[in-house]
């Protein structure tokens, strides 16, 4: 563990409830999530905050998902002001606007046919390796991909819960 890492994670296991609260509610929009994340502090390594957040992942009732990816935006379309999706999704957007043409039309289709945004942890992917997933994913069953849904979102939780631990600790 890098003293940055030990540093942010002391810092976040010091946090008042509340103001944690509101750091985990930036990794995952699941209140579900955090609740069981909050209850398991303070943690020893940032291994064991990332296994919680695997466990809390694993343990997402479908509402508690549905919570969680309503605070993605779609692919190719992060939110204005919004630096960690916009960085995340980084690969979409020096995509070719014939591509991200075609990215906004498979995520209505995959949002209508399984009435939720297309997650995928869009870290270090293409445009064209997006495109690819969601045109392999949207022949899947809606059970199938509830459960690649889970897994895209514990991957995202913990890029998200690593950069919250390397923070420096702040006064």
């Amino acid at each position: 563990m890098t003293s940055t890492s030990a540093s942010g994670l002391a810092r976040f296991n010091t946090l008042e409830e509340s103001a944690a609260r509101a750091e985990l509610h930036e990794a995952c929009a699941s209140t579900a999530w955090a609740r069981h994340l909050l209850a398991t502090r303070p943690f020893t390594t940032p291994e064991d905050l990332y296994a919680a957040s695997d466990a809390a992942t694993a343990s997402l009732s479908a509402e508690d998902l549905a919570e969680a990816m309503a605070g993605h935006p779609p692919i190719g379309r992060p939110e204005p002001g919004d630096p960690t999706s916009s960085r995340e999704q980084s690969g979409m957007a020096s995509a070719a606007d014939g591509l991200k043409a075609e990215m906004l039309e498979l995520n209505l289709a995959y949002q209508e046919k399984f009435g939720h945004v297309f997650l995928i942890c869009a870290t270090g992917r293409t445009g064209e390796q997006l495109r690819d997933a969601a045109l392999e994913r949207i022949g899947n069953s809606p059970e199938q991909e509830r459960e690649i849904v889970r897994t895209e979102l514990g991957k995202i939780n913990r890029i998200r819960l690593t950069r919250l631990v390397e923070q420096d600790a702040r006064p």
